[in-house]
């Protein structure tokens, strides 16, 4: 057993509240990832207009997404910041041509605050801060008062500076203090502590040996009592371990990922390719919870 997976380990709670509705945690949740700039790391370029976004998130839908996260400014390592109105113009067509076209829940990946009420308020059940309530001191108020859902993330510095602080004493602890801190502003600004989940920033602010290390302790997250957001899809310590420059090549890599993650207690995983995402997590469950995942499976002979 590697130190700090546990085998059918229970998620904290079922269930992640949005705005209107409950996201079922009991089965794997996939987050499926539209981005819709011209430098995301990835897919950087691909899905800028309306009609490329929505064809994605449909694909994603069929693919069997359960959430769909739109951001509209890159938060690669080095990346540029993007002013508000610019995240606004990029973000708010796809937001809003979703929700009257796709029946799926959004979620906006967004550290300012006008523009998480803005895709609150026109359909996002969801605010996803990588910051985690630390860039804009609004952030808090403003999920609040939308009832939107809201995940927190860990990072340290904003992106183009933050891989130049990446010397920790103790990672896991300074990560799970950071989120405790993120939970407790959350809930002191009036959101619901159902409505809260926890990212630990897998490759923000961390270097290979980092992240492979927050990887082996998903299961200490578990002592925040909040559902777990993995985020590691096609990242670089994966082409890193692998040797694999290119970040669409990493897809084998990345379900390695997820399989650990889900043994480690997290239960949404945010991701570019969904349907392999998917089955992965879903054999993960399975091997996991053994006899308890088969009473509730018909017979396939």
């Amino acid at each position: 057993m590697i130190k700090g997976l546990v085998a059918h380990h229970g998620t904290p709670q079922t269930y992640l509240a949005g705005r209107t509705l409950r996201l079922d945690l009991q089965a794997p949740c996939i987050v499926g990832i539209l981005n819709v700039t011209p430098d995301s790391f990835s897919d950087g370029g691909r899905f800028c207009s309306v009609a490329e976004a929505l064809e994605q998130a449909r694909s994603m839908a069929r693919e069997g997404a359960a959430l769909i996260d739109i951001g509209g400014e890159s938060t690669r390592p080095g990346a540029p910041s993007v002013n508000e109105a610019e995240e606004l113009d990029r973000v708010m067509p796809v937001v809003e041509a979703l929700t009257r076209e796709l029946d799926l829940p959004l979620s906006i990946d967004t550290t300012k605050s006008t523009v998480a009420a803005a895709a609150v308020s026109s359909g996002a059940e969801f605010v996803n801060d990588i910051s985690g309530l630390s860039y804009d001191p609004q952030m808090a108020d403003v999920v609040a008062a939308s009832g939107a859902g809201l995940i927190v993330m860990h990072t340290r510095g904003r992106p183009a500076t933050m891989q130049q602080n990446i010397d920790y004493e103790d990672l896991v602890g300074e990560v799970v203090s950071s989120l405790k801190k993120s939970v407790r502003c959350a809930e002191q600004a009036g959101v619901a502590l159902d409505k809260i989940a926890v990212d630990p920033g897998i490759g923000f602010g961390k270097d290979a040996a980092g992240n492979l290390e927050l990887l082996r302790q998903t299961a200490t997250l578990a002592e925040l009592g909040r559902p777990i957001l993995l985020g590691t899809s096609r990242k670089s310590f994966i082409g890193q371990v692998l040797d694999q420059k290119v970040p669409a090549d990493r897809l084998i890599g990345t379900m390695a990922t997820l399989a650990l993650g889900y043994a480690g207690g997290a239960r949404m995983f945010r991701v570019h390719d969904v349907a392999a995402a998917r089955q992965t997590v879903l054999m993960a469950q399975a091997v996991c919870d053994g006899a308890e995942w088969v009473a509730t499976k018909p017979s396939l002979l």
